[in-house]
């Protein structure tokens, strides 16, 4: 019965995931980390490797929705995305190397950040 609960809400929070993400064009993964670590159980480095292979399809099937609704700006995309690659690998590598005490601050000072943005728009 325990599994059947977890896998409910890890259901529900992928539910949400992926409107959040599909919504606002990002921003899952900052609600996936979370619900990896608390839900699943799965530690911080992991949590957070797991998080990108979550939001890899709706983030693909929501570029799709994009493209064919003609929002998605080539040019810009292009070479943001030749950016978002490199971040990412920097981002991946940094991630190994460092301590899941400082990877929890960083996340939380990324969150805290991201919010005080909305609030002061």
């Amino acid at each position: 019965m325990e599994k059947i609960v977890k896998y409910a809400a890890l259901i529900a929070s992928g539910a949400l995931i992926g409107f959040i993400n599909g919504f606002f064009g990002g921003g899952g993964g900052l609600i996936a980390v979370p619900v990896l670590e608390k839900i699943a159980g799965i530690k911080t480095k992991s949590a957070h490797a797991t998080a990108i292979l979550i939001i890899l399809p709706i983030s693909i099937i929501s570029a799709a929705v994009y493209i064919i609704q003609g929002k998605f700006v080539w040019e810009t995309g292009l070479w943001a995305g030749a950016g978002v690659i490199l971040g990412g690998i920097l981002g991946a590598v940094l991630l190994s190397k460092l301590s899941n005490n400082i990877i929890k601050i960083i996340f939380a000072l990324m969150m805290l950040a991201a919010g005080i943005k909305m609030v002061l728009g």
